[in-house]
């Protein structure tokens, strides 16, 4: 083999390598991407189902279930901002809103005075109003995070949903399914002009006639607790904006 013949193989090897690399760049780019739209539309989906306005059926049906739920997100979610530590609404912070969803945790942990957090506005076919609030906690097994909608009082509970990482099926799981989060409507956080979130009781209707309080999971007592602290820590920081904007 000549010195010619050796400098061509050289040459396409390098060339082979440059354009495997760029398509390996390409491909990643492009997962990277879904994978954040996927992310997106999780987050989208989760708000809109905190108000019930989250249709799993037709969104399975829908020919592209991400373009469905961004519609439905468009169409529902009127409004979005960051408040302060003081209640305030941060102007022009819509973009900004969303994008703290995406590390929550931080958000939660800085110091208040240099908090910023995310309160999505909803408005139904109806024009009910209503105002969600994404919430971050620790479970026994790794993260759980939601959101609590409240009516335009900013006090009772509309709805909720709730995640987690890694808790136990048939337990800790459960504050994922419908029968747990449900028990948070028509729930208050305020009594008697204070804040004092929604408290976790052990054994089946045991929160029967207490407007603060909901029925712990069976076997999952150590998650329930989790969202009970879950929701009066991180809620709890919204108290100056719930009441600068709530009915007195």
């Amino acid at each position: 083999m000549n010195r010619q013949s050796n400098t061509y193989i050289i040459g396409y090897s390098i060339v082979l390598v440059v354009v495997v690399a760029v398509v390996l760049s390409l491909v990643t780019l492009s997962l990277s991407s879904r994978q954040q739209s996927n992310v997106e539309v999780e987050k989208m989906s989760d708000i809109l189902g905190s108000v019930g306005l989250y249709n799993a059926e037709e969104a399975a049906k829908a020919p592209n279930k991400n373009d469905y739920v961004k519609s439905e997100y468009a169409k529902y979610i009127v409004e979005s901002f960051l408040v302060d530590s003081e209640g305030n609404k941060i102007p022009n912070s819509e973009k900004e809103a969303f994008a703290t969803l995406n590390n929550l945790k931080a958000e939660f942990a800085k110091d208040a005075s240099e908090r910023k957090l995310p309160v999505f506005v909803s408005k139904n076919d109806e024009g009910r109003i209503n105002y969600i609030l994404p919430v971050y906690g620790a479970g026994l097994w790794g993260p759980i995070w939601g959101y609590i909608s409240l009516e335009q009082n900013l006090d009772t509970i509309n709805g909720s949903v709730f995640g987690h990482k890694g808790e136990t099926p048939g337990l800790g799981a459960e504050i994922a399914t419908p029968a747990f989060q449900k028990q948070f409507v028509g729930k208050t956080l305020f009594s008697n002009g204070a804040f004092v979130g929604i408290s976790v009781t052990k054994g089946v209707g045991s929160s029967a006639g207490n407007s603060h309080a909901v029925d712990a999971i069976s076997g999952g007592t150590i998650t329930s607790r989790a969202v009970e602290s879950m929701i009066k820590t991180c809620v709890g920081d919204y108290e100056p904006f719930l009441a600068k904007y709530g009915v007195k």
